[in-house]
């Protein structure tokens, strides 16, 4: 079976990038990346693609006179890589509805909250001031609405009386490198389908534990 193939839309460090190429690297994972695309050119995300010898290209949008002209020129590489998914890997552009609407259900997204919660930015100081017990990350399809669409998988992290942002972010960063490469494998395998808003996952089964906090030892 031919492994599909995806492109990685970046504007940062890349650090889920590097977990998806990791996991492509495997010889029965059923994806590869086809190109690694940013539209920032000091992206240090880059040089992990750099290294695994993964095309790269930077698509800078100041250099377009909109945001129809930017995606056209995002849709063009990213078709011309052979690329039949798109992952944003902390790609910091909203998209247009004409873009979503032309990947429909093959443009997906990691999100550091356990969405529908904390769209947007500073997910994690938001998650502490609010007191949630129990903050995580998402990974769904991209939909106009930013942080809008159907969930694919979500990982869940304790919430630490003494956390700051940064403590949280870091637990969740760690989840997110597993849950990426999870989400990739369900779709890469046809096992993933959006029926209505909701996404259907063939042959999975849902976690047996149950998980408190606090949990109470007196």
């Amino acid at each position: 079976m031919a492994r599909l193939k995806v492109a990685v839309l970046i504007s940062g460090r890349g650090s889920n990038l590097k977990a998806l190429i990791d996991a492509c690297a495997a010889a029965d994972f059923p994806a590869e990346l086809a190109c690694v695309i940013s539209n920032r050119p000091g992206a240090a995300g880059l040089d992990f693609a750099r290294a695994a010898d993964i095309p790269v290209a930077v698509i800078d949008h100041r250099a377009f006179a909109g945001r129809e002209d930017f995606e056209a020129a995002l849709d063009e590489a990213i078709r011309g890589a052979g690329a039949g998914l798109i992952c944003f890997a902390g790609f910091m552009r909203l998209v247009t509805d004409g873009f979503a609407r032309a990947w429909r259900d093959r443009l997906i997204n990691i999100h550091p909250s356990l969405l529908p919660a904390f769209r947007g930015l500073n997910t994690h100081a938001r998650a502490i001031e609010s007191g949630v017990r129990f903050s995580g990350c998402t990974v769904h399809f991209v939909r106009t609405e930013m942080d809008i669409g159907p969930i694919i998988a979500q990982a869940a992290v304790p919430v630490h009386a003494d956390d700051d942002a940064d403590a949280l972010a870091a637990r969740v960063l760690v989840t997110e490198h597993r849950l990426y490469p999870l989400a990739l494998r369900l779709i890469a395998e046809g096992r993933a389908r959006v029926i209505g808003d909701v996404v259907h996952i063939d042959g999975a089964r849902p976690p047996e534990a149950v998980l408190l906090n606090p949990v109470d030892d007196t």
